[in-house]
């Protein structure tokens, strides 16, 4: 059995994750092995978690993975850990748009059996704090909020006003965190600034996180809360179990996958995916190194900020080129929204790889939800017909929008075919998460090998 709390709040700004991350480092620095998750598809809070605890940060997403896999997907992340921190997602009760409670921080919390500690801005109220927190605490009985943190108290005073005010909510304040510039964390067009483009502040930010937490939070109250979660049924995800039957060669296949600063979202279960189905993967920076890893037979690029390192990626002309080459020989690329960018012919201007026959550019508008989305045609990821849902968000656009063989046929929030498949390239904005839908991680290595035919067909053949 795993102690466990949900960190959630009324809405986004809260500070759900400063405090979630707070008391991540809080409780590390106690001695205790801690687990840190996060709600929904969101990439960048994990890697503030994973400085905090030096953990993979992990996602708990139920509309991408579906409901089934919340509990064993925490379980395998918790394998091992005396408590887990699970970050919630927008307001509490906020899930995917027109599906009810699906993907809901609420949903998650109930699935894990897990209480709910709620974060309250308190800066525009007094009294009315208790209202608030007693609407979230009795809308659904089902959800159990077993304490406030009360964030961006002004004074003594303030804070005397509010503790009054809940002192017969029946939910117990269990810290209260004053304004702290040092905890603040930078923001950009699609939310924080990663921790791969500033790690020595994002350390510092993270320890005084962990150290306004240790002074206005009471964590044994915390910590008996945690513990008073049940014991949660069932197995843990494992990503052999996950996958189909596969056949390992004498030479496991080299998956090379983005990394840096450019490229920083990544699932960890895609890279135990990969492995468990018989590749060897080796992380690269397109920012710096000038060639791919030896021996790749198959690219994995994920989602990240491109845009802002256009002109670096565009000057590392040798592994543009040896990306471009890798793709002329048919090796099985999968790439999503950033790595979609970066094979396009230009990006604001600047040449990228030249893959694509696609221009990308930065817009003003912000392209943000959960997406169905339906295979199109046959590629090293999926077979034409295969269902997988996904995410895009992006204040970029590319033209055209899909190739002669699209990726994906997308069914809300308008009808509309998606993405590329050229050769072993699929390429798409949509991000997915493979832990539902594991056979994608198979039929991407069974497509490596030692050579290509030119059609994406790698020297083992295509995944069934």
């Amino acid at each position: 059995m795993v102690a466990r709390l949900v960190i959630a709040a009324p809405s986004s700004g809260a500070g759900k994750t400063t405090v979630a991350t707070g008391l991540m480092a809080a409780f590390a620095g106690r001695g205790l092995a801690v687990s840190p998750h996060k709600v929904g598809p969101d990439y960048i809070d994990p890697g503030y978690h994973a400085l905090a605890t030096g953990r993979p940060g992990r996602n708990l997403d139920a509309y991408m993975c579906g409901t089934g896999m919340v509990a064993p997907l925490f379980a395998h992340g918790a394998r091992g850990c005396d408590l887990a921190v699970v970050e919630g997602v927008m307001g509490l009760y906020d899930g995917a748009a027109d599906q009810g409670e699906l993907a809901s921080t609420a949903q998650v919390a109930k699935i894990l059996r897990a209480p709910v500690v709620l974060v309250v801005d308190a800066s525009s109220q007094s009294r009315s704090v208790a209202a608030l927190v007693h609407g979230f605490a009795s809308w659904d009985p089902e959800v159990r909020i077993g304490g406030v943190i009360l964030n961006k108290v002004a004074s003594d005073r303030h804070e005397h006003l509010l503790r009054e005010a809940l002192g017969g909510s029946g939910v117990p304040v269990m810290g209260v965190l004053r304004r702290a510039p040092a905890v603040a964390t930078p923001s950009r067009h699609l939310g924080l600034v990663p921790v791969a483009e500033r790690q020595a502040a994002a350390v510092a930010a993270v320890a005084a996180q962990g150290e306004q937490v240790l002074q206005g939070c009471d964590l044994d109250a915390l910590w008996a809360l945690a513990r008073s979660a049940p014991e949660l049924p069932g197995e843990a995800w494992d990503p052999v179990g996950a996958l189909p039957p596969v056949a390992v060669g004498p030479v496991r296949p080299v998956v090379a996958v983005a990394g840096g600063a450019a490229f920083t979202f990544s699932y960890a279960e895609h890279a135990e995916l990969l492995t468990a189905a018989g590749a060897e993967v080796v992380t690269f920076d397109p920012l710096r190194d000038e060639a791919l890893p030896e021996g790749t037979s198959g690219l994995v690029i994920g989602g990240g900020f491109p845009e802002m390192y256009g002109g670096e990626l565009s000057a590392n002309e040798p592994l543009r080129k040896a990306v471009s080459e890798l793709a002329a020989s048919g090796a099985p690329i999968a790439a999503e929204c950033a790595g979609l960018l970066y094979l396009a012919r230009s990006l604001d201007g600047r040449p990228m790889c030249g893959v694509l026959d696609a221009e990308a550019r930065m817009s003003e508008r912000l392209t943000l939800g959960y997406r169905d989305a339906v295979a199109v045609s046959d590629s090293s990821l999926a077979a034409a017909g295969a269902r997988m849902r996904g995410h895009e968000f992006h204040r970029t656009v590319i033209e055209p929008g899909a190739g002669a063989e699209a990726a994906w046929g997308l069914r809300q929030p308008v009808r509309r075919l998606e993405g590329f498949v050229q050769g072993g390239v699929h390429a798409s904005y949509v991000h997915t998460h493979w832990a539902g839908a594991p056979e994608a991680a198979a039929r991407f290595v069974a497509h490596c090998g030692t050579g290509h035919d030119g059609n994406g067909h790698g020297g083992n053949g295509p995944a069934a």
